[in-house]
């Protein structure tokens, strides 16, 4: 049986002819720069590097969790970045459902599968990747048994010939997956556990199950999506007031293990996420100049200014020069506003909607970046939601730009074949790779180069660009990987 997909879509212009009849490559590649980023900064020498390399809450050289410490760092932008991505991803993913006159029964299905797949997908995971407290050779076979197993998870084949076929295999992959939990002791010695799972994929599960719910339901009205926010920060404010009924909704859990309103919170980056799917959406559908008619000098000056707006607040925030900061960024809208606004809205009209989102979310973060200690990842703070779905605007405004150029075009197609396919790109390192290093011996090469800063680095961008060439590989077969 051949492993066959559709890769109509491999040579598909940045902007669709209609809704949904193309991908954004902006977009997968903003996913696809998240996940590598992701998979990276896990990846590099711990210890050794400058602060600004790890989560700014957990500096070096002990990494000891400081809930106190301000500010944030590139590390600190690649989770947010990756959920800005799926909640753009919602309207694209579900226009073709409108157009289909799908009811909201279907949908809500389709949301609850798709939740239950990604909680599966983060217990099962978690479990490969603790098998045992001492690992020997058959356990890193397991684990790349493991990720054999996920493939036919999840793997499914665009022709429908091996569809009855492939649902037996892909029924014996989760029973495998299955016997692995139950007979394994794993880490702790314990078996398995529903709390031992994927923190990052719980949250993402929630997140496309609430996300998908909240934009079904607002999906022609965006401002009620956008008045849903003031609500959900009462609701989290409140809970810290002892015996309210805030505090009740805020604890309750009908299963604390995969769901927790905790959670929710990062609504605050998924609901302007789909607001930039719902403009990309329009700016599919919509009869858009031709490339000769289009500005390019101006989209590449707003690039400019959106990378210059990202790098400056990632170091200033993080040195605590928050005054030259604010003064920073509001010049740099300023200029951004002055370029843009000499164009007609018709020529750039996407890149208009997105200016506008991603400065006043930028801006009301910075506003609110005092409050509760200073921005932070973890404890996330509200600063923290409004800056980096901010940012997010602008890095798709960056790629917008980058685009104009021969290399950025090539840059931006390849982050988006990562970006396609971001199951395998998060697991390969870990259930793949590394199991080959160790059972190869490569792994005491890949630790050995670790010892100093260049190594540590190098190490990291050897790893994560094996990670990027599977996933590429993967891609361009026409393996990807759905939930």
């Amino acid at each position: 049986m051949r492993l066959k997909n559709s890769r109509e879509d491999a040579q598909l212009p940045l902007h669709g002819k209609g809704p949904g009849g193309g991908r954004n490559k902006s977009l997968d590649a903003l996913r696809g720069f998240a996940i590598l980023a992701m998979v990276l900064s896990s990846s590099i020498a711990f210890c050794i590097l400058p602060a600004w390399m790890y989560h700014a809450q957990t500096p070096p050289p002990g990494h000891v969790y400081t809930p106190e410490l301000p500010g944030i760092t590139w590390v600190d932008l690649v989770f947010p970045f990756f959920l800005f991505s799926m909640g753009a991803a919602i309207p694209l993913a579900l226009h073709k459902k409108v157009k289909e006159g799908s009811g909201t029964a279907m949908v809500l299905y389709t949301a609850i599968r798709r939740f239950a797949g990604l909680v599966f997908f983060a217990l099962f995971t978690m479990h490969a990747r603790s098998m045992s407290k001492e690992p020997e050779s058959w356990h890193y076979v397991l684990q790349l048994v493991s990720f054999v197993l996920l493939f036919f998870q999840w793997y499914i084949p665009a022709n429908t010939l091996y569809k009855n076929r492939w649902l037996v295999i892909r029924t014996l992959a989760f029973a495998g997956a299955g016997c692995l939990l139950l007979f394994l002791p794993f880490k702790d010695g314990n078996g398995f556990s529903l709390y031992r799972s994927d923190i990052i994929i719980l949250v993402l599960a929630n997140m496309a199950l609430f996300g998908t719910i909240v934009w079904w339901f607002t999906q022609n009205k965006p401002a009620w999506r956008i008045a849903l926010l003031p609500f959900l920060m009462a609701i989290i404010l409140g809970a810290k007031t002892p015996g309210s009924w805030n505090e009740m909704v805020m604890q309750w859990s009908p299963a604390g293990w995969m769901y927790k309103f905790y959670y929710l919170k990062y609504l605050f980056i998924i609901i302007p996420g789909t607001l930039a799917g719902d403009w990309l959406v329009a700016d599919a559908g919509s009869n858009k100049p031709e490339a000769d008619e289009l500005p390019p000098q101006t989209i590449k000056k707003m690039a400019a200014l959106s990378v210059l707006i990202i790098v400056a607040n990632v170091i200033l925030l993080l040195g605590r020069h928050t005054n030259l900061n604010v003064t920073i960024t509001g010049c740099c809208c300023a200029a951004c506003y002055f370029i843009l606004y000499q164009i007609p809205q018709k020529q750039l009209s996407l890149i208009h909607r997105f200016f506008t989102a991603g400065a006043y979310l930028l801006l009301l973060g910075l506003f609110f970046e005092a409050w509760e200690g200073g921005i932070k990842k973890d404890p996330s703070t509200f600063s923290y939601y409004f800056v980096t779905a901010g940012l997010a605007f602008f890095m798709l405004m960056a790629f917008e730009g980058l685009q104009l150029t021969n290399i950025g075009k090539r840059i931006i197609g390849y982050f988006s074949n990562n970006g396609r396919n971001p199951m395998v790109a998060y697991v390969a390192g870990n259930l793949l790779l590394l199991p080959l290093l160790h059972v190869s011996g490569g792994y005491e090469l890949y630790t050995g180069m670790q010892k100093n800063i260049a190594g540590g680095v190098v190490s990291g961008l050897l790893f994560t660009g094996i990670v990027s060439i599977i996933t590429v590989v993967f891609t361009k077969k026409g393996w990807q990987w759905k939930t």
